[in-house]
């Protein structure tokens, strides 16, 4: 005998009973009805089908009865089909998903959930433990910000890699995602220039202890408040909070927003058909990030922002490695096991036994500072880039088809005038008679205005 028998068996007992005494006027029909766990009307409307049917009136006649709105049995039999053959690692939220995006599914998750269950496919979820409060979302978004970054195989076929997530503590919104090779300084700047160079400066950035975010003095304690790294010393820059996390369950939003991720990311990836990590960031930026978006993220409590357009673009030279190099006697620095030749500057003939600083952004090029002033920009291989260079071709246009001598007095002559103008700024102006002008620089500079 089936379970719903038996529970129609006690339903029939207990309301005979309950009859009984409201016929014996112990009981109200009011005080029935609710030991039943029914309203009053369906409690008179049974008691008048067992009046004129005896118990056969208290059948359940949904009985045996099948629902006009079953699911077709052919449309349930191809989805377990599908998940059999293509889709057995797949959770059932993503699964129903994936059915509805690639194969016109039109039944609800519930009964496909059911129905995996029932065909023993998929298992049931484990009770959870006793709830905990949970800590209160920020209100508006860009008040707090999360950063993490998790190791796990996110493309099939390639090693284990690091995908760095900036998210926002109000929305669960997903700023920036992308995977390196390994967590560390340069993934973190990575993550924050692509966060405030398209929303501005937020108020506080929550992270791990890693040893990029903190300084800890002693292993489990807790992290040094006066020596910074280099992350910490762009976010103090900035006026950008940061706040170490002393446990997993303290970023719970980031470590849940992963095993979300994790469950379904490698499966994205391999039905794209991406193989390369190179292809997957391009995917993730143009593609995947919205798309979570608008799965899970949720409404802010409060309208509005917190972010703060950054009018001068401090971050760009904040939010990088910044290191002191003194200068050596062949005007070279070094650097990451190379030797950098500083050009030849308006500023000073050379720079020997200078105190330089050396940004290094996150693509690897570098530029030398001294002061406020910008002394070259090398790339990643150390080869130098001028930032004032002319485009090829437009200073051999100007002279083009002059005599060779006119040739000669102008490109001598740009430099040193453009020299002189520099090392005027904030001073008198030199009295024109001291100077003899020459015909031949007259020329020439004509033709560079040209």
């Amino acid at each position: 005998m089936g379970a719903a028998s038996i529970h129609e068996g006690v339903r029939r007992m207990r309301f005979s009973s309950l009859l009984e005494r409201t016929e014996a006027k112990e009981l109200t029909q009011e005080e029935a009805s609710e030991i039943l766990g029914i309203n009053v009307r369906t409690f008179q409307r049974w008691a008048d089908r067992y009046a004129a049917e005896g118990d056969d009136g208290l059948v359940d006649r949904r009985m045996g009865r099948r629902s006009p709105k079953r699911a077709p049995e052919e449309e349930v039999e191809r989805m377990l089909g599908l998940f059999r053959d293509k889709y057995a690692d797949f959770t059932v939220k993503h699964f129903h998903e994936q059915l509805r995006r690639r194969h016109g599914y039109v039944l609800g998750y519930t009964v496909t959930k059911l129905a995996l269950h029932a065909a023993g496919l998929v298992s049931k979820a484990p009770k959870r433990s006793a709830h905990r409060k949970k800590r209160p979302r920020r209100p508006l978004r860009g008040m707090l910000l999360h950063q993490d970054g998790s190791r796990h195989a996110w493309i099939e076929g390639l090693p284990a890699m690091d995908l760095i997530v900036t998210m926002d503590d109000a929305t669960s919104e997903i700023y920036s995602m992308f995977l390196v090779e390994e967590e560390g300084t340069a993934s973190t700047f990575l993550g924050l220039r692509e966060v405030i160079g398209e929303r501005g400066l937020f108020c506080s950035l929550y992270t791990d202890r890693g040893s990029h975010y903190f300084y800890t003095p002693k292993a489990g304690e807790r992290v040094s408040k006066t020596q910074q790294t280099q992350v910490g010393r762009a976010l103090s820059h900035l006026g950008i909070e940061h706040i170490a996390a002393y446990s997993p369950q303290a970023r719970g939003r980031s470590e849940r927003m992963f095993g979300t991720l994790q469950g379904r990311l490698p499966k994205d990836l391999r039905l794209g058909g991406i193989t390369t990590m190179e292809a997957a960031n391009a995917w993730l930026k143009t593609h995947y990030i919205a798309e979570h978006n608008q799965a899970f993220a949720i409404k802010a409590e409060q309208e509005g922002t917190a972010f703060v357009a950054d009018r001068h673009e401090a971050w760009r030279e904040a939010l990088c490695v910044i290191e002191e190099r003194t200068v050596a006697n062949d005007n070279t620095i070094a650097w990451n096991g190379r030797r950098l030749q500083l050009p030849e500057s308006r500023l000073r003939p050379h720079f020997v036994k200078a105190v330089v600083r050396v940004h290094e952004y996150p693509d690897g090029t570098a530029s030398v500072f001294l002061g406020p002033h910008q002394l070259a920009t090398f790339a990643a291989d150390g080869h130098g880039i001028s930032p004032d260079a002319q485009e090829p071709g437009r200073v051999l246009a100007a002279v083009k088809d002059r005599p060779s001598r006119a040739r000669k007095c102008a490109s001598l002559t740009a430099t040193a005038r453009a020299a002189v103008e520099v090392a005027r700024v904030g001073t008198e102006k030199r009295a024109s008679s001291r100077t003899k002008k020459l015909t031949c620089r007259t020329d020439a500079a004509a033709l560079v205005m040209a």
